[in-house]
């Protein structure tokens, strides 16, 4: 989805921005702002809802971006000078967010695969380092939104590190993540952290419902609590039907059923969160993911451990050119036998 951001009316964009967006504006006073916490709850809004604060001509210091001055038109508009937003490639359509930070292809590479990058490279990185050493065009300081900081790699992040050291005057940058361990501890040492929370399930299925969403609250426990994630989940060709047959599907029958049309990764995701909800389930807890009562009960603990390790090696490598569709049956005949090992042991 693209990130939408405070407009002429001064609302902002997820109303649970609210509290940490008035937090990181009057209560963290450092250059650099890491915003952690779940994917789908809006970081990467806060971080450009924070940067248009930064950059706010009328309201500076108010609490909120006022939507209405030039600044924040500019801001909407994706072309204020003074700010520069870094996104790995792969990223940039569904975020609705171009610009001066894409890369050009090295020597000998072609500009479609540079595109389908999941990382943010050094070149980028050292394109903001140049922008940040430039004057502001606007007079109000310099702003750099980094979303996700730990897609930079190495090299880039240690590329980084000078500028979050020592800042031009004037600059101020947001950092994301939804794994703050997978950072450099150097990197993270350099900010103010604020934890973003997943938002209260009555505010998220209330902000759902006004985005056309159906049934939010199945949808909300599938992916989290997170209500961004349940749109983005949507725009793949998710289906709220399909959801609470998976566990049948798998456990059962050993049908793939939807998972063959969904994106691998989105399928492999569903597996884990099912074999999550089962180990959940053999534990005698309750399911996270999956509705109450549709993840059967019976299988074998030590094989959804295997099973559990075979989807997350198989999540580690989604941009191999898997044939998905085995990849998807493998994995939930894999997952079957967690049910079916536990049946034949069962018996007398």
């Amino acid at each position: 989805m693209v990130a939408p951001l405070v407009g002429p009316d001064g609302a902002l964009p997820l109303p649970w921005l609210k509290a940490p967006l008035q937090r990181a504006l009057h209560e963290l006073r450092g250059h650099a702002t890491l915003l952690h916490g779940a994917a789908g709850s809006g970081l990467f809004e806060l971080a450009m809802t924070l940067a248009q604060g930064w950059l706010c001509e009328a309201l500076a210091g108010q609490g909120r971006p006022c939507g209405r001055c030039t600044s924040c038109h500019l801001v909407l508009a994706r072309t204020h000078p003074d700010l520069l937003v870094l996104v790995p490639d792969a990223l940039r359509e569904r975020l609705g967010w171009g610009g001066d930070a894409e890369e050009e292809p090295a020597d000998g590479e072609s500009k479609s695969r540079t595109k389908a990058s999941r990382e943010i490279r050094v070149e980028a990185v050292r394109q903001a380092i140049g922008f940040s050493q430039q004057s502001s065009a606007r007079g109000q300081g310099k702003a750099i939104v980094i979303h996700p900081a730990d897609t930079m790699n190495l090299v880039s992040a240690n590329a980084l590190l000078k500028t979050l050291e020592e800042p031009p005057g004037g600059l101020r940058l947001a950092l994301t993540t939804a794994s703050a361990q997978a950072l450099l501890p150097t990197l993270r040492s350099r900010c103010q952290a604020l934890r973003l929370q997943v938002p209260p399930a009555s505010e998220a299925q209330a902000w759902l419902h006004s985005q056309g969403v159906a049934e939010p609250e199945a949808l909300l426990a599938a992916m989290g609590g997170q209500p961004l994630a349940v749109l983005d989940w949507l725009a793949d060709g998710g289906d709220a039907k399909d959801w609470p047959q998976v566990p049948a599907l798998v456990a059962r029958r050993g049908d793939t059923g939807p998972l063959t049309g969904w994106p691998l990764p989105r399928a492999i995701d569903a597996l884990l969160k099912l074999c999550h909800d089962a180990m959940a389930v053999a534990a005698g807890g309750m399911p996270r993911f999956y509705p109450q009562g549709s993840v059967p009960a019976g299988a074998s603990l030590p094989a959804l451990v295997e099973w559990s390790k075979a989807l997350t090696r198989a999540s580690r490598h989604d941009e191999h050119p898997w044939n998905a569709g085995l990849l998807v049956e493998a994995l939930v005949t894999q997952g079957r036998r967690a049910w079916s090992e536990a049946s034949l042991h069962s018996r007398p």
